[in-house]
């Protein structure tokens, strides 16, 4: 399934689970309802941003978005199989390195950052407690939690917990490489 098809019927299909309308979803994550019917109906190329804001909107993670609905009987998932989804905005690529649909209360996320990119998350408190840790396995990145700044070079590891608007810039002429690892309190869908 293509990504953006699999994004809309996990969008409709987490608000439906949940009883929401869409002019409930749009309050509850400062999106419009007209923006999220796009998403719903594969019609738009979502941000991360908005994405973002939708998963926090439903009370799961960003990469809940990204997986397919079937249940997930092996806990292998190939590489040739990781879902890959390019923000259309920043153009970071990012990858679901973990098996989909598992209880695993850890999820993994490969990303690349090009040169120059910026995204910043204004999502906050969420129904679930999350920890999250960025690993930097190629070059370098500064990240805002809150308002702190960290500038993180190949192997460093930052960890925080996922409660307050968070920002990654590349200043660099280089792409960075990092791993984020996600934790939650409970199963991500």
């Amino acid at each position: 399934m293509d990504i953006n098809a699999r994004i809309a019927a996990r969008v409709s299909a987490l608000r439906q689970e949940r009883g929401m309308s869409l002019d409930a979803l749009a309050t509850k994550c400062n999106v419009s309802r007209s923006m999220i019917s796009l998403i719903e109906r594969g019609q738009s190329s979502a941000t991360a941003v908005i994405l973002e804001k939708l998963a926090t909107g439903l009370g799961v993670l960003l990469s809940s978005l990204f997986e397919d609905q079937q249940p997930q009987a092996n806990p292998l998932i190939r590489h040739r199989d990781q879902p890959e989804w390019r923000d259309p905005q920043s153009k970071y690529l990012r990858r679901d390195i973990s098996p989909p649909n598992t209880q695993s209360p850890i999820r993994i996320v490969e990303v690349l950052f090009p040169a120059g990119a910026r995204v910043a998350y204004e999502t906050a408190a969420r129904e679930i407690r999350v920890q999250q840790q960025i690993w930097m396995l190629d070059g370098s990145i500064d990240v805002t939690v809150g308002t702190t700044q960290y500038a993180l070079d190949t192997g460093d590891c930052l960890a925080f917990p996922l409660n307050q608007p968070t920002a990654f810039h590349n200043p660099h002429s280089k792409q960075a490489r990092y791993a984020v690892v996600l934790s939650t309190d409970a199963p991500t869908t």
